[in-house]
Protein backbone atom coordinates (compact mmCIF):
# COMPACT_ATOMS: atom_id res chain seq x y z
CA UNK A 1 0.00 0.00 0.00
CA UNK A 2 1.18 3.56 -0.76
CA UNK A 3 1.36 5.95 2.18
CA UNK A 4 2.70 9.39 2.98
CA UNK A 5 5.53 9.77 5.43
CA UNK A 6 4.39 10.15 9.02
CA UNK A 7 6.39 12.87 10.82
CA UNK A 8 7.90 11.99 14.17
CA UNK A 9 6.41 14.07 16.96
CA UNK A 10 7.56 12.65 20.33
CA UNK A 11 5.42 13.55 23.33
CA UNK A 12 6.27 13.19 27.02
CA UNK A 13 5.17 9.94 28.58
CA UNK A 14 4.48 9.10 32.23
CA UNK A 15 6.65 10.78 34.83
CA UNK A 16 9.27 8.55 36.36
CA UNK A 17 11.26 8.37 39.55
CA UNK A 18 14.73 9.84 40.03
CA UNK A 19 17.44 7.49 38.68
CA UNK A 20 14.98 4.60 38.12
CA UNK A 21 12.75 6.48 35.69
CA UNK A 22 9.79 4.35 34.60
CA UNK A 23 11.46 1.06 35.56
CA UNK A 24 9.07 0.27 38.49
CA UNK A 25 5.94 0.71 36.35
CA UNK A 26 7.53 -1.13 33.43
CA UNK A 27 8.69 -3.96 35.68
CA UNK A 28 5.25 -4.61 37.18
CA UNK A 29 3.69 -5.42 33.81
CA UNK A 30 5.84 -4.58 30.77
CA UNK A 31 3.20 -5.41 28.17
CA UNK A 32 0.48 -3.34 29.82
CA UNK A 33 2.95 -0.47 30.32
CA UNK A 34 3.87 -0.41 26.63
CA UNK A 35 0.21 -0.58 25.63
CA UNK A 36 -0.46 2.47 27.82
CA UNK A 37 2.38 4.35 26.13
CA UNK A 38 0.72 3.68 22.78
CA UNK A 39 -2.90 4.26 23.80
CA UNK A 40 -2.51 7.16 26.24
CA UNK A 41 0.26 9.12 24.53
CA UNK A 42 0.67 8.27 20.84
CA UNK A 43 3.02 6.87 18.23
CA UNK A 44 6.27 8.31 19.65
CA UNK A 45 6.54 8.59 23.43
CA UNK A 46 9.42 9.79 25.58
CA UNK A 47 10.07 7.65 28.65
CA UNK A 48 13.03 6.31 30.61
CA UNK A 49 14.26 2.89 31.66
CA UNK A 50 16.58 3.93 34.42
CA UNK A 51 18.47 7.15 33.71
CA UNK A 52 18.60 6.73 29.91
CA UNK A 53 16.47 8.85 27.62
CA UNK A 54 14.21 6.64 25.54
CA UNK A 55 11.54 6.95 22.88
CA UNK A 56 8.95 4.24 22.23
CA UNK A 57 7.68 3.84 18.66
CA UNK A 58 4.29 2.44 17.72
CA UNK A 59 3.77 3.50 14.11
CA UNK A 60 4.92 0.94 11.49
CA UNK A 61 6.59 3.63 9.34
CA UNK A 62 8.81 4.79 12.19
CA UNK A 63 9.57 1.18 13.12
CA UNK A 64 10.51 0.36 9.55
CA UNK A 65 12.82 3.39 9.41
CA UNK A 66 14.55 2.45 12.63
CA UNK A 67 15.02 -1.20 11.74
CA UNK A 68 16.31 -0.33 8.27
CA UNK A 69 18.91 2.03 9.74
CA UNK A 70 19.92 -0.07 12.74
CA UNK A 71 23.16 -1.31 11.25
CA UNK A 72 24.37 2.16 10.21
CA UNK A 73 23.05 4.69 12.71
CA UNK A 74 22.25 2.67 15.85
CA UNK A 75 24.44 0.87 18.35
CA UNK A 76 23.52 -2.41 20.02
CA UNK A 77 21.83 -1.87 23.37
CA UNK A 78 23.60 -3.65 26.20
CA UNK A 79 20.51 -4.91 28.02
CA UNK A 80 22.12 -6.37 31.08
CA UNK A 81 24.58 -8.76 32.63
CA UNK A 82 22.34 -11.83 32.41
CA UNK A 83 21.78 -11.67 28.65
CA UNK A 84 25.50 -11.32 27.97
CA UNK A 85 26.26 -14.42 30.03
CA UNK A 86 24.22 -16.49 27.59
CA UNK A 87 25.01 -14.99 24.18
CA UNK A 88 28.44 -13.46 24.86
CA UNK A 89 29.83 -11.47 21.93
CA UNK A 90 27.90 -13.33 19.27
CA UNK A 91 26.47 -11.96 16.04
CA UNK A 92 23.41 -10.45 17.73
CA UNK A 93 25.63 -8.35 20.00
CA UNK A 94 28.13 -7.31 17.32
CA UNK A 95 28.24 -4.38 14.95
CA UNK A 96 30.12 -3.09 11.92
CA UNK A 97 32.80 -5.27 10.36
CA UNK A 98 32.68 -7.78 13.22
CA UNK A 99 28.93 -8.26 12.68
CA UNK A 100 29.37 -8.68 8.92
CA UNK A 101 32.12 -11.29 9.43
CA UNK A 102 30.08 -13.32 11.91
CA UNK A 103 26.89 -13.06 9.88
CA UNK A 104 28.75 -14.39 6.81
CA UNK A 105 29.64 -17.50 8.80
CA UNK A 106 26.14 -18.20 10.08
CA UNK A 107 23.91 -17.14 7.17
CA UNK A 108 24.72 -19.94 4.69
CA UNK A 109 23.42 -22.57 7.11
CA UNK A 110 19.93 -21.05 7.20
CA UNK A 111 19.42 -19.92 3.61
CA UNK A 112 16.21 -21.19 1.92
CA UNK A 113 18.10 -23.83 -0.08
CA UNK A 114 19.65 -25.20 3.09
CA UNK A 115 16.35 -25.08 4.97
CA UNK A 116 14.86 -27.38 2.31
CA UNK A 117 17.43 -30.03 3.21
CA UNK A 118 16.47 -29.81 6.89
CA UNK A 119 12.75 -30.45 6.33
CA UNK A 120 12.94 -34.24 6.60
CA UNK A 121 14.72 -33.96 9.95
CA UNK A 122 12.09 -31.51 11.24
CA UNK A 123 9.31 -33.95 10.39
CA UNK A 124 11.25 -36.95 11.70
CA UNK A 125 11.78 -35.28 15.09
CA UNK A 126 8.08 -34.41 15.33
CA UNK A 127 6.97 -37.91 14.39
CA UNK A 128 9.43 -39.49 16.83
CA UNK A 129 7.91 -37.42 19.62
CA UNK A 130 4.38 -38.36 18.56
CA UNK A 131 5.38 -42.04 18.54
CA UNK A 132 5.85 -41.74 22.29
CA UNK A 133 2.49 -40.05 22.91
CA UNK A 134 -0.60 -42.01 23.96
CA UNK A 135 -4.28 -41.21 23.66
CA UNK A 136 -5.57 -39.76 26.95
CA UNK A 137 -2.09 -38.94 28.23
CA UNK A 138 -1.42 -35.48 29.69
CA UNK A 139 1.64 -33.56 28.56
CA UNK A 140 3.37 -30.28 29.34
CA UNK A 141 2.99 -28.60 25.96
CA UNK A 142 5.91 -26.21 26.20
CA UNK A 143 8.29 -28.92 27.40
CA UNK A 144 7.31 -31.25 24.57
CA UNK A 145 7.64 -28.54 21.93
CA UNK A 146 11.03 -27.51 23.32
CA UNK A 147 12.34 -31.07 23.21
CA UNK A 148 11.27 -31.42 19.58
CA UNK A 149 12.68 -28.13 18.34
CA UNK A 150 15.88 -28.49 20.32
CA UNK A 151 16.50 -31.85 18.73
CA UNK A 152 15.82 -30.37 15.29
CA UNK A 153 18.41 -27.62 15.75
CA UNK A 154 21.03 -29.92 17.20
CA UNK A 155 20.67 -32.39 14.35
CA UNK A 156 20.33 -29.90 11.50
CA UNK A 157 22.90 -27.29 12.47
CA UNK A 158 25.32 -29.16 14.72
CA UNK A 159 25.15 -32.72 13.45
CA UNK A 160 24.46 -34.20 16.88
CA UNK A 161 21.65 -35.54 18.99
CA UNK A 162 22.46 -35.26 22.68
CA UNK A 163 20.05 -37.94 23.83
CA UNK A 164 19.45 -37.77 27.58
CA UNK A 165 21.31 -34.45 27.83
CA UNK A 166 18.58 -32.78 25.78
CA UNK A 167 16.34 -32.50 28.85
CA UNK A 168 19.15 -30.98 30.92
CA UNK A 169 19.75 -28.39 28.20
CA UNK A 170 16.07 -27.51 28.01
CA UNK A 171 15.85 -27.02 31.77
CA UNK A 172 19.01 -24.90 31.80
CA UNK A 173 17.70 -22.66 29.04
CA UNK A 174 14.39 -22.26 30.90
CA UNK A 175 16.30 -20.99 33.93
CA UNK A 176 18.41 -18.65 31.81
CA UNK A 177 15.36 -17.26 30.00
CA UNK A 178 13.57 -16.63 33.29
CA UNK A 179 16.52 -14.87 34.92
CA UNK A 180 17.15 -12.66 31.88
CA UNK A 181 13.53 -11.52 31.94
CA UNK A 182 13.55 -10.98 35.70
CA UNK A 183 16.66 -8.81 35.45
CA UNK A 184 15.10 -6.67 32.75
CA UNK A 185 12.20 -5.85 35.06
CA UNK A 186 14.18 -5.02 38.21
CA UNK A 187 16.90 -2.79 39.61
CA UNK A 188 19.37 -5.66 39.16
CA UNK A 189 19.54 -4.43 35.55
CA UNK A 190 21.88 -1.71 36.82
CA UNK A 191 24.04 -3.83 39.14
CA UNK A 192 27.68 -4.29 38.11
CA UNK A 193 28.73 -7.76 37.03
CA UNK A 194 30.75 -8.47 40.16
CA UNK A 195 27.67 -8.27 42.40
CA UNK A 196 26.45 -11.76 43.28
CA UNK A 197 22.76 -12.43 43.90
CA UNK A 198 20.77 -15.68 44.19
CA UNK A 199 19.38 -15.06 40.70
CA UNK A 200 22.87 -14.65 39.27
CA UNK A 201 24.03 -17.85 40.95
CA UNK A 202 21.12 -19.69 39.34
CA UNK A 203 22.00 -18.21 35.97
CA UNK A 204 25.68 -19.13 36.28
CA UNK A 205 24.73 -22.73 37.03
CA UNK A 206 22.40 -22.84 34.00
CA UNK A 207 25.04 -21.33 31.70
CA UNK A 208 27.58 -23.87 32.99
CA UNK A 209 25.23 -26.68 31.93
CA UNK A 210 24.73 -25.11 28.51
CA UNK A 211 28.46 -24.55 28.03
CA UNK A 212 29.33 -28.11 29.04
CA UNK A 213 27.10 -29.59 26.35
CA UNK A 214 28.13 -27.11 23.68
CA UNK A 215 31.80 -27.79 24.38
CA UNK A 216 31.08 -31.52 24.03
CA UNK A 217 29.71 -30.81 20.56
CA UNK A 218 32.77 -28.76 19.68
CA UNK A 219 35.26 -31.32 21.02
CA UNK A 220 33.53 -34.16 19.21
CA UNK A 221 33.76 -32.31 15.90
CA UNK A 222 37.17 -30.67 16.23
CA UNK A 223 38.72 -33.85 17.59
CA UNK A 224 37.51 -35.82 14.62
CA UNK A 225 35.69 -38.35 16.77
CA UNK A 226 32.11 -38.54 17.89
CA UNK A 227 31.04 -39.63 21.33
CA UNK A 228 29.05 -42.80 21.45
CA UNK A 229 25.33 -42.21 21.25
CA UNK A 230 25.68 -38.52 20.28
CA UNK A 231 25.55 -38.83 16.51
CA UNK A 232 22.63 -38.04 14.24
CA UNK A 233 23.75 -40.66 11.74
CA UNK A 234 23.24 -40.05 8.07
CA UNK A 235 20.76 -37.20 8.43
CA UNK A 236 21.42 -33.49 7.98
CA UNK A 237 24.45 -32.32 9.85
CA UNK A 238 26.25 -35.67 9.64
CA UNK A 239 29.77 -36.35 8.42
CA UNK A 240 30.79 -34.40 5.35
CA UNK A 241 28.13 -31.74 5.76
CA UNK A 242 28.94 -28.02 5.70
CA UNK A 243 26.92 -27.25 8.82
CA UNK A 244 27.29 -24.36 11.24
CA UNK A 245 29.81 -26.07 13.47
CA UNK A 246 32.02 -27.01 10.52
CA UNK A 247 31.98 -23.41 9.30
CA UNK A 248 32.81 -21.98 12.71
CA UNK A 249 35.69 -24.38 13.27
CA UNK A 250 37.08 -23.89 9.76
CA UNK A 251 36.77 -20.09 9.78
CA UNK A 252 39.92 -18.00 9.60
CA UNK A 253 40.32 -14.25 10.02
CA UNK A 254 42.30 -11.98 7.72
CA UNK A 255 45.51 -13.09 9.46
CA UNK A 256 44.69 -16.75 8.95
CA UNK A 257 43.84 -17.36 12.61
CA UNK A 258 40.87 -19.50 13.68
CA UNK A 259 38.06 -18.30 15.85
CA UNK A 260 38.79 -18.58 19.53
CA UNK A 261 37.00 -21.30 21.52
CA UNK A 262 34.94 -18.53 23.12
CA UNK A 263 33.85 -17.14 19.74
CA UNK A 264 32.82 -20.60 18.55
CA UNK A 265 30.92 -21.12 21.79
CA UNK A 266 29.10 -17.76 21.56
CA UNK A 267 27.86 -18.33 18.01
CA UNK A 268 26.91 -21.95 18.68
CA UNK A 269 24.95 -21.14 21.84
CA UNK A 270 23.19 -18.17 20.25
CA UNK A 271 21.99 -20.03 17.19
CA UNK A 272 21.07 -23.10 19.21
CA UNK A 273 19.01 -21.04 21.67
CA UNK A 274 17.43 -18.79 19.03
CA UNK A 275 16.84 -21.70 16.67
CA UNK A 276 14.75 -23.73 19.04
CA UNK A 277 13.33 -21.38 21.68
CA UNK A 278 11.53 -19.12 19.20
CA UNK A 279 9.85 -21.99 17.37
CA UNK A 280 8.96 -23.98 20.49
CA UNK A 281 7.38 -20.87 22.02
CA UNK A 282 5.38 -20.20 18.85
CA UNK A 283 4.18 -23.82 18.72
CA UNK A 284 3.15 -23.69 22.38
CA UNK A 285 0.93 -20.67 21.74
CA UNK A 286 -0.43 -22.29 18.56
CA UNK A 287 -1.72 -25.30 20.51
CA UNK A 288 -3.26 -22.96 23.07
CA UNK A 289 -5.05 -21.02 20.32
CA UNK A 290 -6.21 -24.12 18.44
CA UNK A 291 -7.78 -25.46 21.61
CA UNK A 292 -9.68 -22.19 22.11
CA UNK A 293 -10.78 -21.84 18.46
CA UNK A 294 -12.19 -25.24 17.38
CA UNK A 295 -13.33 -23.97 13.98
CA UNK A 296 -9.72 -23.11 13.12
CA UNK A 297 -8.67 -26.61 14.15
CA UNK A 298 -11.41 -28.17 12.02
CA UNK A 299 -10.19 -26.28 8.96
CA UNK A 300 -6.62 -27.41 9.77
CA UNK A 301 -7.77 -31.05 9.88
CA UNK A 302 -9.48 -30.65 6.53
CA UNK A 303 -6.35 -29.18 4.94
CA UNK A 304 -4.10 -31.91 6.33
CA UNK A 305 -6.47 -34.61 5.02
CA UNK A 306 -6.66 -32.97 1.61
CA UNK A 307 -2.97 -32.21 1.12
CA UNK A 308 -1.30 -35.08 2.96
CA UNK A 309 -3.90 -37.87 2.74
CA UNK A 310 -2.36 -39.59 5.77
CA UNK A 311 1.31 -39.46 4.76
CA UNK A 312 3.95 -37.39 6.60
CA UNK A 313 4.48 -33.83 5.32
CA UNK A 314 7.51 -32.96 3.20
CA UNK A 315 9.06 -29.68 2.12
CA UNK A 316 7.15 -29.96 -1.16
CA UNK A 317 3.92 -29.79 0.83
CA UNK A 318 4.88 -26.58 2.61
CA UNK A 319 3.54 -24.15 0.03
CA UNK A 320 0.29 -26.13 -0.29
CA UNK A 321 -0.35 -26.03 3.46
CA UNK A 322 -1.67 -22.49 3.19
CA UNK A 323 -4.05 -22.61 6.17
CA UNK A 324 -1.30 -24.10 8.33
CA UNK A 325 0.97 -21.22 7.31
CA UNK A 326 -1.76 -18.71 8.15
CA UNK A 327 -2.17 -20.26 11.60
CA UNK A 328 1.54 -19.85 12.24
CA UNK A 329 1.58 -16.27 10.98
CA UNK A 330 -1.44 -15.27 13.05
CA UNK A 331 -0.04 -16.90 16.19
CA UNK A 332 3.19 -14.94 15.66
CA UNK A 333 1.08 -11.80 15.43
CA UNK A 334 -0.74 -12.41 18.70
CA UNK A 335 2.21 -13.86 20.62
CA UNK A 336 5.48 -12.74 19.02
CA UNK A 337 8.23 -14.62 20.90
CA UNK A 338 10.63 -11.64 20.67
CA UNK A 339 8.43 -8.91 22.11
CA UNK A 340 10.81 -5.93 22.40
CA UNK A 341 13.53 -4.47 20.14
CA UNK A 342 15.84 -1.52 20.69
CA UNK A 343 18.79 0.43 19.34
CA UNK A 344 20.89 3.31 20.65
CA UNK A 345 20.90 6.29 18.28
CA UNK A 346 24.23 7.52 16.97
CA UNK A 347 24.96 10.87 15.36
CA UNK A 348 22.92 11.15 12.19
CA UNK A 349 19.92 9.07 13.29
CA UNK A 350 16.69 10.43 11.78
CA UNK A 351 13.09 9.23 12.15
CA UNK A 352 10.07 10.73 10.44
CA UNK A 353 12.24 13.57 9.18
CA UNK A 354 13.36 14.49 12.70
CA UNK A 355 16.81 14.18 14.22
CA UNK A 356 17.11 11.72 17.10
CA UNK A 357 19.57 12.92 19.76
CA UNK A 358 22.62 10.64 20.03
CA UNK A 359 22.40 8.26 22.97
CA UNK A 360 18.61 8.00 22.83
CA UNK A 361 17.40 4.43 23.19
CA UNK A 362 14.76 3.81 20.51
CA UNK A 363 12.35 1.02 21.39
CA UNK A 364 9.59 -0.79 19.51
CA UNK A 365 7.45 -3.79 20.38
CA UNK A 366 5.88 -6.37 18.07
CA UNK A 367 3.39 -7.05 20.89
CA UNK A 368 1.88 -3.56 20.83
CA UNK A 369 2.08 -2.96 17.09
CA UNK A 370 0.69 -6.40 16.22
CA UNK A 371 -2.31 -5.73 18.47
CA UNK A 372 -3.01 -2.20 17.27
CA UNK A 373 -6.64 -2.02 16.05
CA UNK A 374 -5.64 0.56 13.45
CA UNK A 375 -3.87 -2.15 11.49
CA UNK A 376 -5.78 -5.28 12.51
CA UNK A 377 -9.56 -5.52 12.88
CA UNK A 378 -10.42 -7.60 15.94
CA UNK A 379 -6.79 -7.22 16.96
CA UNK A 380 -7.11 -9.44 20.05
CA UNK A 381 -8.80 -12.29 18.19
CA UNK A 382 -7.22 -15.30 16.50
CA UNK A 383 -8.18 -14.92 12.85
CA UNK A 384 -5.84 -16.81 10.49
CA UNK A 385 -8.17 -15.90 7.64
CA UNK A 386 -6.86 -12.33 7.80
CA UNK A 387 -3.78 -13.66 5.98
CA UNK A 388 -5.68 -15.22 3.07
CA UNK A 389 -3.61 -14.57 -0.02
CA UNK A 390 -0.48 -13.99 2.05
CA UNK A 391 -1.55 -10.76 3.71
CA UNK A 392 -3.88 -7.82 3.52
CA UNK A 393 -3.61 -4.66 1.47
CA UNK A 394 -4.74 -2.71 4.50
CA UNK A 395 -1.83 -3.85 6.68
CA UNK A 396 1.19 -1.54 6.37
CA UNK A 397 4.74 -2.76 6.14
CA UNK A 398 6.13 -3.55 9.61
CA UNK A 399 2.74 -3.75 11.27
CA UNK A 400 3.81 -7.44 11.47
CA UNK A 401 7.49 -7.94 12.29
CA UNK A 402 8.05 -10.90 14.64
CA UNK A 403 11.57 -11.39 13.26
CA UNK A 404 12.64 -7.75 13.25
CA UNK A 405 13.57 -6.06 10.00
CA UNK A 406 16.28 -4.44 7.91
CA UNK A 407 19.73 -5.97 7.58
CA UNK A 408 19.51 -7.37 11.09
CA UNK A 409 16.36 -9.40 10.45
CA UNK A 410 16.61 -12.67 12.34
CA UNK A 411 18.81 -15.02 10.33
CA UNK A 412 16.67 -18.00 11.27
CA UNK A 413 13.31 -16.54 10.23
CA UNK A 414 12.81 -18.89 7.27
CA UNK A 415 14.05 -21.87 9.28
CA UNK A 416 11.63 -21.09 12.11
CA UNK A 417 8.58 -20.59 9.90
CA UNK A 418 9.14 -23.74 7.84
CA UNK A 419 9.81 -25.73 11.00
CA UNK A 420 6.66 -24.46 12.71
CA UNK A 421 4.49 -25.38 9.70
CA UNK A 422 5.95 -28.87 9.20
CA UNK A 423 6.09 -29.78 12.90
CA UNK A 424 2.52 -28.56 13.43
CA UNK A 425 1.31 -30.55 10.42
CA UNK A 426 3.15 -33.71 11.48
CA UNK A 427 1.75 -33.58 15.03
CA UNK A 428 -1.76 -32.35 14.23
CA UNK A 429 -2.43 -35.12 11.74
CA UNK A 430 -1.97 -37.59 14.61
CA UNK A 431 -3.17 -35.80 17.75
CA UNK A 432 -5.38 -33.07 19.14
CA UNK A 433 -4.12 -31.27 22.22
CA UNK A 434 -7.04 -30.38 24.47
CA UNK A 435 -6.34 -27.66 27.00
CA UNK A 436 -8.58 -26.30 29.78
CA UNK A 437 -10.84 -23.49 28.61
CA UNK A 438 -9.10 -20.83 30.68
CA UNK A 439 -7.35 -17.71 29.52
CA UNK A 440 -3.57 -17.70 29.94
CA UNK A 441 -1.70 -14.41 29.96
CA UNK A 442 1.81 -14.19 28.58
CA UNK A 443 4.78 -13.87 30.91
CA UNK A 444 7.55 -11.52 29.90
CA UNK A 445 11.04 -12.94 29.88
CA UNK A 446 13.61 -13.10 27.14
CA UNK A 447 10.68 -14.45 25.11
CA UNK A 448 6.91 -14.17 25.49
CA UNK A 449 5.91 -17.34 27.34
CA UNK A 450 2.68 -18.57 28.94
CA UNK A 451 2.39 -17.38 32.55
CA UNK A 452 1.22 -20.84 33.67
CA UNK A 453 2.05 -24.37 32.52
CA UNK A 454 -0.07 -25.52 29.60
CA UNK A 455 -1.01 -29.11 30.34
CA UNK A 456 -2.90 -30.76 27.49
CA UNK A 457 -4.77 -34.04 27.16
CA UNK A 458 -3.77 -35.93 24.02
CA UNK A 459 -6.56 -37.12 21.74
CA UNK A 460 -5.51 -39.42 18.92
CA UNK A 461 -6.85 -38.44 15.49
CA UNK A 462 -8.76 -41.35 14.01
Amino acid sequence: MTTCRVPLAPVPGPRGLPVLGNLPAFGRDPLAFLERLRDDHGDAVLWSLGPRRSVFLSHPQHIAEMLAAREHTYDILDIGWAFKQVVGESVIMSGGADWRRKRSLVQPTVRPRQVRTYAATMVDCARSAADGWRDGERIDVRRQMALITQRVVLRCLFGNDLGDATGDLARAMNVAEHEIGAELRSVSLFLPGWVTTPARRRLRAAVATIDAEVHRLIRARSGGAREAGNTAGGGPGGEGRDDLLDRLLAARDEDGLPLSPREVRDEAVTLWAAGHETTSTALTWIWYLLSRYPSVRERLDAELDRVLAGRPPTIDDHDRLTWTQQIVKEALRLYPPAWLLAGVAREGAVLGGRRVPPGTVVWCSPWTTHRDPRWFAGAGEFRPERWDGGGSGDVPDHAWFPFGGGQRTCLGARFAQVEAVLVLAALAQRFRLDLPDTEVRPRVGLLLLPSAPLCATLRAVT
